[in-house]
């Protein structure tokens, strides 16, 4: 079971019930080690590849789920961490089935008037991207999703660390968009202290030169921030972008 969360109409998912501990240490990058409220100290599964710089102190509250099945090694999944000024949804599956959900919702005005949905578009034999909007529209609509974790100063930053791969899906967004297509590049923060938005040029320029560039092109940057709690996470704001 990849993702948890359930549906809660109209405009959110539920998470699944959390277990509150603290983190001691997250490493090999899918691993963390936390302290349960009983004493113990289990090993989660961390869905997330990046760095997490801002959201991986050791000694913070985090939130985890818990998966009984047989197929899993791990039965433990972090899911959120209480930073000093917001929770922090650090699970990268969520995003894509809470901006999925939100245009099925109709809650993203933008991208209005698609008739259908389909996730995993495949551009190619080595490339998918998270979404295509078609039906009602001259052309479709492609959109790729990024999970942003990353908040200093209320500036949002993406990505938290080097990402060949998403260069590479600037670069297909900005073929399609020269093909004719609308293209979107969605980054999702997932966490509720950011008021502006900026490519990571500290720690990808390779990266943020291609937002550009693909920007340039016509491809168009949507950024939106959640509001989480314990219970559930929604769809917030529009976030303002700088390049």
């Amino acid at each position: 079971m990849n993702s948890p969360l359930s549906p809660k109409k109209p405009n959110g998912l539920f998470w699944p019930d959390l277990i509150p501990g603290v983190l001691i240490k997250r490493y090999k990058r899918f691993l963390a080690d936390v302290e349960l409220q009983t004493g113990r100290v289990v090993t989660a599964h961390c869905p997330n590849s990046g760095s997490m710089a801002a959201c991986c102190e050791p000694g913070r509250p985090v939130f985890l789920s818990y998966h009984d099945s047989p197929k899993r090694k791990l039965k433990y999944t972090w899911e959120m961490i209480d930073m000093p000024t917001s929770l922090v949804g650090v699970n990268t599956l969520v995003p894509n089935r809470l901006v999925h959900l939100s245009l099925q919702e109709g809650l993203i005005r933008s991208l209005h008037g698609y008739q259908d949905i389909r996730r995993e578009a495949k551009i190619n034999a080595h490339t998918r991207l998270d979404l295509v909007l078609t039906g009602g529209k001259d052309t479709p609509c492609y959109v790729e999703i990024k999970n942003c974790t990353l908040v200093n100063d209320r500036m949002a930053c993406f990505p938290d660390a080097v990402t060949v791969r998403g260069q590479k899906h600037l670069a297909e967004l900005e073929k399609l968009k020269k093909a004719g297509c609308r293209c979107v590049i969605f980054f999702l923060v997932q966490r509720m202290d950011a008021d502006l938005f900026r490519p990571a040029d500290h720690i990808d320029p390779a990266y943020g030169h291609a937002l550009r560039q693909a920007f340039e092109c016509g491809v168009e940057i949507m950024v939106y921030d959640v509001h989480l709690d314990l219970k559930m996470i929604k769809l917030n704001r529009k976030i303002p972008y700088r390049l």
